[in-house]
């Protein structure tokens, strides 16, 4: 092939496109071979485009096409054909047009696969997804999942609608730095020896806000970071030890102003990225109420199973560890409002 640069991704060729001569670069999702047909699914990150080896294609071509293998990378050189309508794939964006091939070229063979790069359902429609271990140790085939780069793309189109409202509403993006003075927090830090200042060590940071009072007291008064967060704590099921949070700053403000600008952050953030509309006011709770209703300052409201008080019915049991129990709740919620 002369230029095997591609002119189009797997997922832009319409009908409009029909008679254009285009190239293609790719993975094979999938082949089927019907004898004096044979046809490729070829995928990259943009989406699938049929293509089609004939009967008419240069022998050379044909016998490449034959022994192409699922995850071959290869590139296609072709003429863009409007289907007849009864082959039109409609569950494909690109399914009304599939490119005819007239030349081919390898450009990295696959050996055989520990697991399907496709999504395999059962009978009853559960996704049956590869070991977890697997998926780690071959995390490049993973990566190739279309639910894992869906999750990967959707992670940046957020950032983006982040830095797009807040940059709206006047917030710098300012960055600060990674290896610092270690500071009381809540979890271990995680240590960096330095070479230039031998037996001293570095802290990652466990949160961005280290740095909020010297950029506050120098005039940033709205600042924002997609910052880097390091604890060295046992696991939680909604964290790790290595993960991002969106941390804004503000000075010259007040409670509502804060609700409003993280209430609009994250309307514009899902309808941009989800086209959902989120409610214009969010349900606000006392930390109180967080605690008598759910046990916890982070409820999750779409389980309505509000905690009720039992206490009064420790003291019509003859068990003396439910009377205990609430005896000792009772002095900490007592300790709780005296320390405010």
């Amino acid at each position: 092939m002369e230029n095997s640069k591609r002119t189009v991704t797997c997922g832009e060729l319409r009908k409009s496109d029909a008679g254009k001569k285009v190239v293609l670069n790719g993975w094979v999702s999938r082949t089927r071979d019907l004898g004096g047909l044979l046809f490729i699914r070829l995928r990259d990150r943009y989406g699938i485009t049929q293509v089609m080896v004939g009967e008419k294609a240069d022998e050379k071509v044909r016998q490449i096409a034959a022994g192409l293998k699922s995850e071959y990378c290869i590139a296609v050189e072709g003429v863009v054909n409007a289907r007849a309508e009864k082959d039109i794939n409609k569950d494909m964006p690109t399914g009304e047009i599939e490119v005819e091939a007239t030349d081919i070229e390898i450009f990295t063979a696959s050996q055989e696969l520990p697991f399907s790069i496709e999504e395999v359902r059962q009978k009853d429609g559960t996704l049956v997804l590869p070991n977890e271990d697997l998926r780690l140790k071959y995390r490049y085939l993973d990566l190739r999942r279309d639910p894992m780069q869906q999750n990967i793309i959707l992670r940046s189109q957020v950032m983006f609608a982040t830095r797009e409202y807040l940059t709206s509403k006047g917030f710098l993006e300012i960055e600060t730095p990674t290896f610092v003075k270690s500071t009381p927090e809540g979890a271990r830090d995680y240590l960096v020896p330095s070479r230039v200042h031998p037996g001293k060590f570095y802290s990652l940071p466990q949160s961005p806000q280290l740095y909020k009072q010297l950029l506050m007291v120098s005039g940033f008064d709205k600042y924002f970071q997609i910052a880097r967060c390091y604890r060295d704590e046992d696991a939680r099921g909604d964290r790790q030890p290595e993960f991002t949070q969106i941390d804004m700053e503000m000075s010259f403000t007040n409670r509502e102003e804060v609700l409003e600008t993280t209430e609009g952050m994250m309307q514009y953030i899902f309808k941009k990225t989800l086209n959902y509309n989120l409610p214009a006011r969010f349900d606000r709770i006392t930390w109180e109420d967080a605690f008598d209703l759910y046990g916890s300052d982070k409820p999750d409201l779409r389980f309505d199973m509000k905690m009720q008080d039992a206490a009064f019915m420790a003291e019509l049991a003859d068990f003396n560890a439910f009377k205990a129990g609430a005896a000792n709740a009772d002095k900490s919620i007592e300790r709780h409002k005296r320390s405010g």
